[in-house]
């Protein structure tokens, strides 16, 4: 019995389990307000990355792209940067932050995107545009390194690094969310407010669950301030959520401000939430309030009618952003499940010391597989090929035809989720997180013994 670590035995990618690194960058900008960013590279870095995006929020917002060319990819494609910038200043006059992400087109030939935006300042914004508020930020996400959840790491920390700048305390908390959903954000500053704590959310995207109004208004956008942003360096501490998505920010704060700083735990199930609220207490000195005990019972008691009679032993695959993934495989543990495979989508080289691998490698009972630079067809492979039994998958909507195919129930959990409505709006972190994890998990369960006529009769009498 053991929990292993290892690599992919494979060279190649079948099947990715996420995209690369301009996607994760691009999903920071969006939670930015007055923010419109530019994709220098292909046309087809913006749309399929949008077309993403929206399929799993639902919703319509606005990213720019230097559509480079073939004769770009010759010699260079810098002016078109400067078009970009000129057409995207014309046409949206609130905009104000204009981040330049690269990519592997663009980082191969060498275009100066760091010269191009001092040139811009130097001449463009003075001469076109004076007067203006305008911030032009080079974000560096070359796509033949890394993958989305590593650029949205080097984003975050892009964004804080250029506006930060210290004044007088404020009294805030920072807390870097990652790569989550407007439900998870919801979910986050309703503990907060219960703590009665004021915090600088980065980067916000509850408003992605935007409402019709009868102003007509159809475009969505984060509500992150450049104010907000200015203000990291000013508060009185760094919560990061995550080790893979938002720590370089986090790690910077405290290094160039003297901020204290705890990252993690992804705040995923009960241990993980309590170890989080503790935090919280930690940094800021707030009490836990009464009403959130309330919430942590109510959160055990629904668990407790599920664990023992239907989720106890069942063997789970679970695969996506990193942080994601380890949270629930946590999560399963602590609901008597088996997460026999978990699979991440990149070679971090850092996996191996992370201390939540390393407490699963020292406390699993039973034979685990934690596979990195993994693809979909390490899933669909050890289930048709190697025998994997499953009951059940958890990850996003890319992997539901290996589901299908092989009649294993499965919850969608991360992102891209396109194939269930109102995914994006249901939080997977918090008490409440848990409780829609935990019976979302259950109902699946459910429907597939109806489905198989697998003891199916233990519904009539639960």
């Amino acid at each position: 019995m053991s929990c292993e670590l290892k690599a992919k035995d494979r060279a190649g990618v079948i099947n990715p389990i996420f995209t690369c690194q301009p996607a994760g960058a691009q999903y920071v900008s969006i939670g930015i307000k007055d923010c419109i960013g530019i994709v220098h590279g292909g046309q087809g870095c913006v749309m399929f990355v949008r077309l993403l995006i929206s399929q799993h929020l639902k919703e319509s917002f606005e990213i720019a792209s230097s559509s480079v060319h073939e004769d770009g990819a010759v010699f260079g494609a810098l002016d078109r940067v400067e078009q970009a910038v000129d057409v995207l200043l014309m046409r949206y006059p609130h905009v104000k932050v204009i981040p330049i992400i690269t990519t592997c087109s663009t980082e191969v030939i060498g275009d100066d995107v760091d010269g191009v935006v001092r040139k811009l300042n130097e001449e463009l914004l003075q001469e076109k545009f004076p007067g203006r508020e305008v911030y032009l930020i080079p974000i560096h996400t070359p796509s033949f390194v890394g993958s989305m959840v590593s650029g949205y790491d080097v984003a975050v920390r892009d964004f804080v690094k250029y506006f930060a700048k210290k004044t007088e305390p404020n009294g805030k908390l920072n807390v870097v969310t990652g790569w989550v959903n407007p439900g998870d954000v919801t979910a986050l500053k309703h503990l907060l407010s219960e703590m009665q704590i004021d915090a600088t959310v980065l980067f916000e995207i509850e408003d992605f669950d935007s409402p019709v109004m009868p102003s007509g208004n159809t475009v969505s956008h984060g509500n992150t301030t450049i104010e907000d942003l200015r203000g990291t360096a000013n508060a009185l501490g760094t919560i990061a959520l995550n080790r893979y998505e938002g720590r370089k920010a986090a790690d910077w704060l405290a290094e160039e401000f003297d901020i204290p700083t705890i990252i993690g735990p992804t705040p995923i199930g009960i241990r993980n939430t309590d170890t989080f609220l503790q935090n919280l207490k930690k940094l800021t000195g707030k009490p836990i309030p009464e009403s959130l005990v309330r919430e942590r019972g109510i959160a055990i008691d629904a668990l407790t009618d599920l664990v023992h009679m239907f989720l106890a032993d069942k063997r789970v695959a679970i695969y996506g952003n990193p942080d994601l993934v380890i949270g629930l495989a946590e999560f399963c543990l602590d609901l008597e499940m088996k997460p026999v495979l978990v699979l991440l989508g990149d070679d971090n080289a850092h996996y191996d010391t992370d201390p939540r691998i390393t407490a699963l490698q020292e406390k699993v009972d039973f034979d685990m597989e934690i596979v990195t630079n993994a693809d979909l067809w390490d899933l669909e492979k050890r289930i048709t090929q190697d025998g994997l039994k499953l009951d059940l998958i958890l990850g996003h909507s890319k992997g539901r035809f290996t589901a299908i195919d092989n009649q294993i129930p499965m919850v969608r959990v991360g992102f891209p989720t396109y194939d269930r409505a109102g995914s994006y709006r249901h939080p997977v972190v918090g008490y409440a997180g848990a409780i829609w994890l935990a019976e979302q998990i259950a109902n699946a369960l459910f429907t597939d013994m109806e489905y198989k006529k697998n003891k199916e009769w233990l519904l009539n009498v639960w």
